[in-house]
Formats: C-alpha cells, structure tokens, sequence
C-alpha cells in the first residue's frame, strides 16, 4: 500500500504541467491574434483616404461681439430741453416734432409775463436811484456832511443793484416779442407746448436732440445689454449699430462706447451703455430702434472657422493637412467666438490649412484628399 500512492502524486504533476502547458499555449495564440488584429486596423487606418475640404489659417485681430438693443437719441445726455427762466406767452411756434434743425433756427417766438418785463424795469430803474445816491453821497462827504460809512454803504447798494440788472439782462427780457434759437444742430423731438400758452418759469418748451458730429462725444444711442455681458465692455469699445426694421436691416453704422452703467435698469433689468454714432446722412433718425454688436476682448488670435474646431474630452482641437496630404490633430483653446469663426491658441502652422468638412472621419496620421487634389 505504501509503494502504490508515489505513482498517483507522480500523475497528478503530470497533469498539472499538461494543463498549465495548454493554457501557455492558448494565451500565446491569443495573443498573436491579437497583434495580428492591431496591426490590420492600424495598416486598413493608414490606407483610408478621407475626402476633406480645407480653409487657410492666419493670424488676426479677433473680437467677442456682445449683443444689443436701444434706441437713436434715447440717451438723457443727447437730449436738451429747451425753456426760459422767466413766465412767457407763446406767440408763435416756428418748428414740429422730428424737424431737423441748424443752429441759429428760430425754434419759437415768446412774449414775456408783464410782471418779468415790470422786473427788468425796476432793475435798471434801481440802478440809476442808486448811482444818483453815490453821487449825493460823495458831495456831502466832500462837504463833511457825511462819513465814509455812509458812502461805502451806497456804493454797496450800487453794486448789488447792477448786479441784479446783469442777472436780468441776462435773461433777455424785452418788451416786445423775443426769438428762442437753436443752440446746436438737432432734431426736435417733442414740443410741449401749443401756441397761446401761457408757461411758467422753467417749465418745458420742446426737447432738441443734437446731431452728433464727429467732434461731438455725447452718448446718443442707449443700449440694454445683460448684466453678464457688461464686464467685459469698456469705454472706447468699437460699436456696430444696425437697425431692426426690415427696411434697415441692411443699413450698418460704426461708433464707439462712451459710457458704461454700473446698475441694473429697474423697468428693463438690463444694464445702460451708452454709445456714440455718428449718424449724418444715415436713416438712423432720433426714435429708430436698432441693434448693436460690441467688440470685447479685441485681441490676435489664430482665426479659423467654426466647423474646423471640433471637441472631445481632452478639449478643443482642429486637423491641419501637412505637405504629405496626412491629418494631424492639434489641440487649441478658443478665446472668443465672432460671427462664423472662432479665435483660438494653440501650436498651429499658419502654412497648413485646416479642415472644415469631413473632420469628424479623421484620426490621427489619415491620408486625406482635399477638394481640388488630383486623385490619389
């Protein structure tokens, strides 16, 4: 019984070695199918010839436009409103609203409130009793029959009553009919009153809108802009003004961001920016409601188009074509987006183009045939 169990550890070994040399065996032949495997994809990868089309790729001055809406002439600081510090009567109004006018225009003739012109009067009357006091004044002391006291209290009385007067010619107060011009070039954009009235001191006549001219820096357009665009708008920005109508829809202006608001508009939740146009000889009147696109971030980038960036999860990137007519992925960032291109960093050679159709069939290495190569 002793002799007998040896032979049965020996045939165990036995099996043991048999098993683990067939399991040798079938991991290598796995294995070499494997590799077989790779290498014909990688050699059937190589073979494939893509059909692309291609763009050129240049360096440029890119901007992220931030979008718009407002109105021509919306801006309180484009806006005066003309009025007269004393009481008058219309007598005649020389204007309507949306008339464009030059300086100097007559805008209204007025007739001043009797109880202005009784003002004026007694102003100058004033002066004159006091100029006859000073005079009074300084004979007496020249015969000791008064003091310096007394004549340095009529010259007093003297001053404040030119003083008055030069407040009151400064009004322009005459008796008869008195014009009201112009002060600059502009457009009427509302009269508030009729002929006949009869107004208050300060009280509105009409509001005149200026026609900016190229020296003129005043905000005349006010747009609403959200308030996540608004940090990156500065003064000086370029702006692109176009209008919302369908008959302006084609009509295109160019001026520049004078003012940014720092709140929120209550009504619109939008914050203001204000903007300068210079809108002579264009259909941008006063009330036109218009768009704007406004260049942030103005900076050189690579500019390629939008179909040549494609994304995954490593990021942004793009395929230039090589002399070789081979794709070779290069991966970028994309700093700001205009219109149908973006603007992007990256390691990119401004002597290959990019690949704008048929880039989401490339990987690495392809062979390509780019629209207009001769058959390969």
């Amino acid at each position: 019984m002793r002799n007998s169990r040896f032979p049965m550890q020996t045939s165990r070994v036995a099996a043991c070695f048999a098993i683990m040399a067939f399991a040798a065996v079938v991991a290598f032949v796995m294995l070499a199918t494997s590799g077989r495997s790779r290498a014909a994809v990688t050699q059937e990868a190589a073979a494939t010839v893509v059909a692309v089309q291609t763009s050129p790729v240049q360096r440029a001055t890119v901007a992220q436009p931030v979008r718009g809406y407002g109105i021509v002439a919306a801006s309180p600081s484009n806006v005066t409103t003309i009025s007269l510090p004393y009481g008058v009567r219309i007598t005649q109004l020389r204007v309507q609203p949306g008339q464009s006018v030059a300086r100097g225009t007559p805008l209204v003739i007025v007739q001043a409130d009797p109880a202005a012109v009784l003002a004026a009067a007694q102003a100058k009357s004033t002066v004159t009793l006091a100029q006859g006091e000073v005079a009074r004044t300084q004979s007496l002391l020249d015969k000791g029959l008064a003091t310096q006291s007394q004549l340095a209290g009529a010259n007093k009385t003297l001053q404040d009553a030119q003083q008055a007067l030069a407040a009151q010619n400064h009004l322009n107060i005459g008796t008869g009919s008195n014009t009201i011009a112009a002060p600059f070039d502009g457009v009427v954009l509302n009269v508030a009153v009729a002929q006949g009235d009869q107004i208050q001191a300060g009280a509105a006549i009409l509001q005149l809108a200026a026609a900016n001219g190229n020296k003129d820096m005043r905000a005349n357009v006010m747009l609403g802009i959200e308030p996540s665009d608004v940090a990156s708008i500065h003064t000086g920005d370029a702006v692109l003004l176009r209008g919302l109508s369908t008959s302006l829809v084609k009509t295109v202006a160019m001026g520049r961001v004078v003012m940014v608001g720092a709140s929120v508009d209550a009504q619109s939740q939008l914050v203001n920016v204000g903007a300068n146009v210079p809108l002579a000889q264009t259909p941008f009147i006063p009330g036109t409601r218009v768009s704007a696109d406004i260049e942030t971030r103005v900076g050189p980038h690579w500019a390629v188009p939008r179909s040549a960036v494609l994304k995954d999860a490593a990021g942004a990137y793009v395929f230039q074509i090589s002399p070789d007519r081979k794709a070779h992925r290069v991966n970028v960032v994309i700093q700001v987006e205009e219109s149908d291109r973006y603007g992007v960093d990256g390691p990119l050679d401004a002597a290959r183009p990019v690949v704008t159709s048929g880039n989401y069939e490339l990987q690495d290495g392809m062979a390509v045939q780019a629209s207009g190569d001769a058959a390969q």
